[in-house]
Order: C-alpha cells, then sequence, then structure tokens
C-alpha cells in the first residue's frame, strides 16, 4: 500500500541560504569511516537522510546536526556538514541555542532513546513546548546499545537485560505519546527498514516551522536484535501497522479490510474490521487540529506489544516558534530603547564594596 502525507507546506527552511549547486548524496558523505554493529538499524537511517539532504537545496555550511551521547549520537561525524557531538541528553539545549542565534541554519538533533527520554527528558520536553524551529530524529531501539544492553525508558516491561536480569520492572515511555503531551507542533514515526516512509516523514519535517520530532523505530542487532521483526513479516506487518495520510480514512490490512474508529462508550480510537462497521465509521485523518487530544489518542493504538503500530504524521500543527519570537523581542527592544552597556553596568541598583 503507498501512502501519501498529503500535508501542507509551512516554511520550515525560510531564511536559511540555498545554493544553484546540484548536489548528491555523495556530498553529504564526509570522510569519516562508519563505525556501528553490522546490520546496525542506524546505516540504513544514515543512508536515508544523506539521499535526501539533496532535495532541501540547502548550502551544507548552513546545516547543522548536533547530538548527545549514544551509538545514534555519531551521526555527526558521518555527515559533510557543520555537527556537534555534544553532552548526554543536552543537544535539545545546545541546538535551541543555535537555532535562536543563527535564523540562517538548518537546525537537526540526532538522539537516541536513553540520550532523548532519561538524563536528556527535561531538556526534550522544554524544547518541545517552546517550538524551537528544529528537527529531532530519535532513534528508538528500546535498549541502550552504546553501554552495552541496559534497559532503557522505552524497554517493555519484563525486559531482560544485564541491568534487569529477573525484567524490568518500570513502565515504558510512548515517546509519541511524550512529544504530543509536551503539544509539540509536528510529530511523527517511521520504521528504519521503511526507506520511502522516513524519506516522506523527514521531507515533511523539514518544511515544517517548528520543533519536528520523528521517531524512527531501530534494530540493535547486538543487544535487542529482533524488537520490531513482528512488524516486518509479511501478514503481520500488514496487520499491525496504521499508516496514517492527510485527509484520507485510516485503513489498513492487506485489502484495507481492517480501520479506524471512535468508540462509542469511550471516545478512545479502536479497530474494527471495515465489513462490520462500514467505510463511513472510519476516522479520517487530520494532522492539523489544534487540539492535541486527537493525535494523542492515535499515538495510544499501539502498545508495547506492537500490536498495533501507527506509521506517518501524526500532528502538524502552526504555531509561532520560540527563535522569531526572541528575535523580535530583542529587536523590539533596541528599537524602543538602545543599549547603554556602560549604564547598565554602572546604574543605581549597584554597590562598591571597599575592604578595610
Amino acid at each position: 500500500m503507498t501512502i501519501e502525507l498529503g500535508l501542507p507546506t509551512i516554511g520550515g527552511l525560510e531564511g536559511v541560504p540555498t545554493t544553484d549547486e546540484k548536489q548528491t548524496a555523495k556530498d553529504y558523505k564526509s570522510d569519516q569511516e562508519v563505525r556501528w554493529c553490522p546490520g546496525c538499524g542506524d546505516y540504513i537511517i544514515l543512508n536515508a537522510v544523506q539521499s535526501f539532504m539533496p532535495e532541501l537545496g540547502l548550502k551544507r555550511e548552513n546545516v547543522v546536526f548536533v547530538s548527545g551521547i549514544g551509538c545514534s549520537s555519531r551521526f555527526p561525524y558521518y555527515m559533510n556538514t557543520y555537527g556537534v557531538h555534544s553532552i548526554h541528553g543536552r543537544a535539545p539545549a545546545i541546538a535551541t541555542g543555535l537555532a535562536t542565534a543563527r535564523p540562517d541554519l538548518s537546525v537537526w538533533v540526532v538522539t537516541g532513546d536513553g540520550d532523548a527520554l532519561s538524563i536528556g527528558g527535561n531538556h526534550l520536553i522544554h524544547m518541545l513546548r517552546r517550538n524551537v524551529n528544529l528537527k529531532v530524529l530519535l532513534f528508538n531501539n528500546r535498549i541502550y546499545g552504546l553501554t552495552k544492553g541496559q534497559y532503557s525508558p522505552t524497554s517493555e516491561v519484563g525486559k531482560v537485560t544485564k541491568s534487569t536480569p529477573m525484567g524490568s520492572l518500570d513502565h515504558p515511555f510512548n515517546p509519541i505519546s511524550l512529544a504530543i503531551g509536551a503539544e509539540a507542533t509536528f510529530v511523527a514515526r517511521a520504521m528504519d527498514s521503511d526507506r520511502k516512509g522516513v524519506t516522506e516523514v523527514l521531507r515533511a519535517a523539514a518544511q515544517h516551522r517548528g520543533t519536528a520530532v520523528v521517531e524512527i523505530y531501530q534494530n540493535c542487532p547486538i543487544f535487542n536484535d529482533g524488537a520490531f521483526d513482528v512488524l516486518k513479516e509479511p501478514g503481520e506487518r500488514e496487520r499491525r501497522i496504521i499508516p496514517l495520510a492527510h485527509g484520507e480514512p485510516i485503513r489498513f490490512g492487506a485489502d484495507g479490510e481492517y480501520g479506524v474508529v471512535r468508540d462509542a462508550k469511550t471516545g478512545a480510537f479502536a479497530v474494527r474490521k471495515v465489513a462490520e462497521v462500514g467505510e463511513d465509521a472510519l476516522v479520517v485523518h487530520d494532522a492539523t487540529l489544534e487540539d492535541p487530544s486527537y493525535a494523542f489518542a492515535l499515538s495510544r493504538l499501539g502498545g508495547q506489544d506492537l500490536e498495533h503500530t501507527v506509521t506517518g504524521v501524526f500532528r502538524q500543527v502552526q504555531r509561532p516558534t520560540y527563535d522569531d519570537l526572541a528575535r523580535e523581542q530583542v529587536a523590539s527592544a533596541k528599537e524602543a530603547k538602545p543599549a547603554d552597556l556602560d549604564a547598565l553596568l554602572r546604574g543605581k541598583d549597584t554597590w562598591t564594596v571597599i575592604a578595610d
């Protein structure tokens, strides 16, 4: 089944210098040896991003990738752009500063489920609520890979790892629900094995003005191999994956036999056979709804058992960005009263301390 997102263009790249030079994926490949484990899903994502970036037509010196700590955080080394391999969990804070100070940059954050949702959780949610104009690629493999296989904030209950030999007791985060709960203006999900799907949501994220979060299910072949295999098996894939297309009824299955409806009793979304409920009962996807409860309800269709997994763009709404507002405020302050540094330093609220 081919799904077109059908989303409006908002202008996330406005102000970033473009080039007339014809670019290819090779232009975005650095001279660094790519060093991930054989079979890691990061290779697929890297290749998809390198192949997609030329579409934007941006000057590479005006693109910057910021990462924290983790396997995914090696990403900036492999992109022939500017990059910052920063501090564990602090990529959102550094990227916020870059996006605010430099409107001529296209800023991308690359992070993992541990980096973003554990030590970096506080930075992430505040970046989302502020709606900074940058893009977040959240690689979710449900495990700590770089530190050799401890359970992560997205590991399922009962997960046996080196740090939970009797099974994890923690209830996992749903990153999509978390982002929508923080009222992120753009939220999407894709799978590393679906290059077309990854590229489509990347394209939509790049065009969005504001914080765009893309969760990417990514396989770790060493410490959590096969975590998402059930979503790739013929038969199971069609029955479990629910692709979203803006303006289209939410329907899936090998022959479109299943659909999403609103439960009359609870008001929540539920999966039903189309033949039983009729096509008119199906929910028509609208990613542009201001009320986040709609997108949040979609995010709850899937659980840690992956019985149903929604992919595509959940939410895309317009709201003023933090960095645009900050620059406007600075310009307004300068126009109203030119800065006088000496007056600030030596104003009335100062004290002189004389030592005996």
